[in-house]
């Protein structure tokens, strides 16, 4: 396994190159080489590259700080689960906005996005120094680097609101002076990288089966609208609707005409997908290599299983993310419910048994399930699952679209899109709802059909629901929207770094 010494931007300081998920992203093990005398031609700057996009796997970092998981339990679809409240103390933190700069996920998030921001600023620098690369590869690689950046600033600033704005590999002095730019300037820069992506004529459409994981121009597209969207500018709704629809009308994306089939391992990069975090399971990972992208497994499924589960069909887990009794009461009667929560009690009574866990409700997340059947077969099961995540779908852009649309006064549009959704499984269309009503019923649907794929708190959140949905909780207006920033970099820094409000 090639290794790569390097000074890291903040709290970092030495980061492995390693392997990265399947097909094109595995490397073979060559020796160990510094990073000053390392990126001399295509094949080196790729690996930089591969280890940029190995950090969106990232589920080890400071604690178990997987996205997904973290941000089922910080919403109304799940509780923070475990086997008692001492479990993960980060994760009930999060579940019950009783984090603070010291006791929360917020030093993992944060060290996974700056590396991921560091290593892609590496990958651009390099791309500019070496000699005798073709010009599609610096273009391609640039575009790959640049909308990974962009992801892992739009993470951030959902995150923890106020983040340096890093755009180049800083020299060690200055990780002690770093200071918070504006959340203008972050969303204006992640917009600037989107947009050089977009406009790259090299980035592709569609992907070979030896590439896929990587970047295509769809995902940069839905992401660019995305991170628009997320910004609540009224003035930008038709700008946003606009750009989805180029992801719509691509004629390379549609709807799974089974919902049930959008999360098996068999239709990973199904023609609803856009944009997916890659996992494998024949990494043969242990306890001794269990960190950072060295398993390349995803951890969420282990922790969403049922502990110590004795049945069909589904392999034993950890009894995270317990599925509240409130998503069960709205998906009551819809054709979704089965493919996206599992019943426990209608297990029991077909004869299996688990351990009730903390904050048990006995029903459970059936979208990254662990199932018997996807169980690796080497090294440690409960660190080498497959199951890629499918960070964003077409159901998921459709919705967006819908919104932005409704937002900028063309509720026609905003219909069809939603009904889209609907009628996929079965469900009566919608006719002449129109305004806030429809606005609601978009915001209904989406939780419906995204639930638990770890959406819903950022939407609370950036449409002013939040207080009033996750109150009961503990959320706290005009201080949970974000994270603390970690107390650790804030020491490191010597107080350049100022403390978010309410911490």
């Amino acid at each position: 396994m090639k290794k790569i010494t390097q000074i890291i931007s903040l709290s970092f300081a030495i980061l492995l190159i390693t392997s990265c998920g399947k097909d094109w992203l595995e490397l073979e093990p060559q020796g160990t080489v510094l990073e000053t005398n390392f990126y001399q031609n295509e094949e080196e700057i790729f690996e930089a590259l591969v280890a940029t996009y190995d950090v969106l796997q990232w589920g080890g970092t400071d604690g178990w700080t997987m996205k997904l998981g973290l941000l089922n339990a910080a919403s109304d679809d799940c509780y923070a689960g475990g086997s008692d409240a001492s479990d993960q103390p980060n994760w009930v933190a999060f579940d019950n906005f009783t984090v603070d700069p010291f006791l929360g996920p917020q030093a993992g998030l944060w060290r996974k996005g700056f590396t991921g921001i560091y290593r892609a600023n590496l990958t651009l620098e390099k791309l500019e120094t070496v000699e005798g690369l073709s010009s599609e590869f610096k273009a391609r690689t640039s575009a790959e680097a640049k909308f990974l950046r962009a992801f892992y600033y739009f993470d951030l600033i959902r995150y923890f609101g106020n983040i340096p704005l890093i755009d180049n590999v800083i020299p060690a002095d200055d990780i002690y002076t770093q200071v918070q730019a504006s959340s203008a300037d972050i969303y204006a820069f992640i917009e600037s990288d989107l947009n050089d992506v977009r406009n790259t004529f090299e980035l592709p459409e569609t992907l070979p089966s030896s590439e896929l994981g990587r970047i295509t121009k769809g995902a940069a597209n839905a992401l660019l609208a995305k991170v628009i969207l997320y910004q609540n500018n009224e003035s930008r709704m038709a700008e946003a609707a606009m750009i989805f629809e180029e992801v719509i009308n691509a004629g390379i994306y549609d709807l799974e005409p089974n919902f049930a089939d959008i999360f098996t391992n068999e239709n990973e990069f199904g023609i609803e997908s856009i944009f997916e975090v890659n996992y494998s399971n024949n990494q043969r990972g242990g306890w001794g290599n269990f960190g950072n992208g060295e398993t390349e497994g995803n951890y969420d499924v282990q922790f969403f299983g049922m502990r110590d589960y004795v049945g069909p069909l589904f392999a034993n887990g950890w009894s995270f993310c317990p599925v509240t009794e409130d998503l069960v009461a709205a998906m009551q009667n819809d054709p979704r419910m089965e493919h996206t929560i599992i019943d426990g009690n209608a297990l029991r009574q077909e004869g299996a048994s688990y351990t009730e866990g903390f904050q048990n409700t006995n029903f459970f997340i059936r979208k990254y399930a662990a199932f018997q059947s996807d169980r690796a077969l080497d090294g440690e099961p409960a660190l080498n699952w497959g199951n890629n995540v499918r960070e964003i779908r077409l159901a998921d852009v459709y919705l967006m679209a819908a919104e932005a649309h409704t937002r900028s006064g063309n509720d026609a549009q905003a219909r069809t899109y939603l009904n889209r959704i609907r009628t996929r499984v079965g469900l009566q269309p919608f006719g002449g709802i129109s305004g806030n009503d429809l606005l609601e019923a978009i915001y209904r649907e989406r939780r419906l059909e995204l639930a638990t794929e770890g959406h819903r708190f950022f939407d609370l959140v950036r449409t002013g629901q939040a207080g009033v949905v996750l109150g009961s909780q503990g959320f706290t207006v005009g201080k949970n929207e974000v994270l603390p920033i970690p107390q650790t970099e804030i020491d490191i820094t010597e107080g350049n770094l100022n403390q978010n409000s309410g911490y």
